[in-house]
């Protein structure tokens, strides 16, 4: 099964960029200065953020349909990031490295099915839920933090 891992579309999330952090408290989010390396994952362009650059840090609704797994969580967006993550069958460096808890959803935002991987077992683990013919997406979670980290669709 080909899969398909796209970053978060960086159209919402502009507005912000440069804003102050009286006009960024408005919108629930803070900028933060890269302190280490890795440790602070990009969601738009699926990277871990180099050291001395700023990120928001900032809620976002990665399950928007009306389901009991509606889900909102913390996310990392690099200030001025424009380029979403677009690949085939590759696991992005920033997931690769982290622990994830894949959760299989319908078309109806049920979880079906889900795994924890990590590292080289992430692929063979997507491929084992989308065996799954009634999961539409998996989404990606950072294990430790529950942190949204992406979503799998089929390709």
């Amino acid at each position: 099964m080909t899969f398909r891992i796209t970053g978060l579309d960086p159209a919402p999330f502009r507005p912000l960029y440069g804003l102050s952090e009286a006009q960024l408290a408005r919108h629930g989010a803070i900028r933060m200065r890269v302190t280490s390396h890795p440790g602070f994952p990009d969601r738009i362009t699926m990277e871990d953020v180099p050291e001395g650059e700023t990120v928001l840090l900032m809620n976002h609704c990665c399950m928007a349909k009306a389901s009991p797994y509606r889900t909102t969580h913390a996310i990392f967006i690099r200030e001025g990031a424009e380029r979403a993550f677009d690949a085939t069958g590759e696991v992005p460096q920033v997931m690769h490295s982290r622990q994830l808890s894949l959760r299989g959803f319908d078309a109806q935002g049920m979880i079906l099915e889900a795994a924890l991987a990590t590292g080289d077992a992430i692929a063979p683990a997507i491929a084992q839920l989308f065996e799954t013919p009634e999961i539409t997406e998996i989404h990606a979670h950072n294990a430790a933090r529950g942190c949204f980290s992406g979503r799998i669709t089929r390709a």
